[in-house]
């Protein structure tokens, strides 16, 4: 085996590690397999010659690669909220993200996108794959201690500031994902079981197809009207929205709606859709199953695949 062969197939080992950073980094599955091959491509212009742990220089040169596409989008001033142009054709299909994004969690990918270039690279690397500090700061070009302050800001925001206790949280909770499910099925029955009589259902009109009035009252009427657009619901994900337990609608991880929920008296009371290009500061997104912190443990592949 030749050594350029050989400096391959170690490259071939730490594919899927890359991608799974580039992926969350970016995104976009297009993206992430672009800056996974500049990755390939810096490494067979430097070699592997005096490169001691592989991996952590090729998870260092993959995210600073995505850093760079990061601020270029910044740069170009793209829509919030994880609005990237459409996928090209090659690595992946349509398929494919959709299942890499379930798998990341849509809502996480959404919150995300909400991150500045550098506290996205920072959290993405600690707290989902446990790259130690030093190391992060050299890929952001800031000191260790700046480093650890962009990671706590980015699990700020991700985590968000519920406004209500756990324990009505997750009540509210069960109540938006069955109202989820049933929308899901186009179960008209489960629908008015979840919904109060009188709720109300306004939607931004931009969200509505032609002809669609922009709102609902009542129960029956709103349950017809949810179960005429449930193929939206497929994509719909629950979230924190301005602190209480509501929904995103994000095919792939990019956000179109936004569901602001209320819930009283274990129903939904009533319910507001936004998109995202009007969705405003004051409803700030969150996760509700925010990952915890990975620390300094090696898991989740901190440092790759092992080197030879």
């Amino acid at each position: 085996m030749t050594g350029d062969e050989e400096l391959a197939r170690r490259f071939e080992r730490r594919r899927g590690h890359l991608r799974a950073v580039a992926y969350r980094m970016l995104g976009s599955l297009s993206e992430a397999e672009d800056a996974v091959q500049e990755t390939w491509l810096r490494l067979g212009r430097t070699g592997a010659d005096g490169i001691d742990n592989l991996s952590g220089w090729l998870t260092t040169v993959v995210s600073r690669v995505c850093l760079d596409m990061l601020r270029s989008r910044t740069a170009r001033r793209e829509e919030p909220y994880g609005h990237h142009a459409p996928e090209a054709a090659g690595a992946g299909g349509p398929e494919e993200e959709a299942l890499l994004a379930d798998s990341v969690g849509v809502a996480l990918l959404v919150v995300l996108g909400t991150l500045s270039p550098p506290e996205r690279v920072a959290f993405v690397l600690h707290d989902l794959f446990a790259v130690p500090f030093d190391r992060i700061a050299a890929v952001v070009d800031r000191s260790q201690p700046a480093a650890k302050k962009l990671a706590s800001r980015a699990r700020g925001k991700v985590r968000g500031a519920p406004s209500v206790s756990g324990a009505e949280l997750e009540r509210h909770r069960s109540v938006v994902e069955a109202f989820l499910a049933a929308a899901r099925g186009g179960d008209l029955t489960a629908l008015l079981d979840v919904l109060a009589p009188d709720v109300v259902r306004r939607a931004d009109p931009a969200a509505l197809p032609a002809g669609v009035p922009a709102e609902l009252r009542g129960a029956r009427a709103v349950a017809r009207g949810t179960v005429a657009l449930r193929d939206r619901a497929r994509s719909a994900a629950v979230a924190l929205v301005g602190g209480r337990v509501g929904a995103v609608v994000a095919p792939r991880g990019r956000l179109l709606f936004v569901l602001d929920i209320t819930v009283r008296d274990g129903r939904i009371a009533a319910y507001d859709v936004i998109t995202a290009a009007a969705l405003p500061r004051e409803l700030p997104l969150a996760v509700l199953d925010a990952p915890a912190a990975a620390g300094t443990s090696t898991r989740a592949g901190a440092g790759g695949a092992p080197d030879e």
